[in-house]
C-alpha cells in the first residue's frame, strides 16, 4: 500500500498537485496530507485515485494573513 500511495502521490506531483507535507498519525485519522493545487479540480483529480485505498476529508485553508486581508 506504500508503494501504491508512493506511486499517485508523484503522479499528482506531474499534473500540477505539490504535496507540502506527509503526516503518519494516530487515533481518527492515520495520515495527514498538506497538499496544494492550481485549483479545485487538481485537488479533486488527486484525491480520486486513492478512493479504493482509503477515505478522505478535505479543507481548504488559507493563512492567517490571508484571511486578515479578506477583513479589510
Amino acid at each position: 500500500m506504500v508503494a501504491q500511495t508512493t506511486k499517485l502521490f508523484e503522479q499528482a506531483t506531474k499534473e500540477g498537485a505539490k504535496i507540502l507535507a506527509l503526516y503518519w498519525t494516530l487515533r481518527k485519522y492515520d495520515a495527514v496530507v498538506i497538499a496544494e493545487g492550481k485549483d479545485e479540480k487538481v485537488a479533486m483529480k488527486t484525491i480520486l485515485r486513492f478512493g479504493e485505498m482509503l477515505s478522505t476529508q478535505t479543507m481548504v485553508a488559507v493563512t492567517a494573513e490571508e484571511a486578515r486581508e479578506l477583513l479589510e
